[in-house]
């Protein structure tokens, strides 16, 4: 596993971001609004955790998200 600056609990809120994201762009998706909630409540836990409070470069939030897809990549090729 690669060293990546971010806690644990951030990687873990993106991570059911993205899963979130994913279920909701789905096609034929249902209870729709339930998603929409989850990732709004996923999306303010991802930027208002602790992390973020001392001065970052705002590319921080990207390599967050990149991280997390090149994650998803490697399990989904693993597979």
């Amino acid at each position: 596993m690669r060293f990546h600056p971010f806690p644990d609990d951030l990687v873990a809120t993106q991570r059911s971001w993205a899963v979130t994201y994913e279920a909701l762009a789905r096609p034929g998706t249902t209870a729709t609004t339930r998603l929409r909630r989850r990732l709004l409540h996923l999306s303010t836990a991802v930027y208002v955790h602790p992390y973020w409070a001392r001065p970052r470069p705002t590319a921080g939030r990207a390599e967050l998200a990149a991280l997390v897809r090149a994650e998803r990549e490697r399990s989904r090729s693993a597979a």
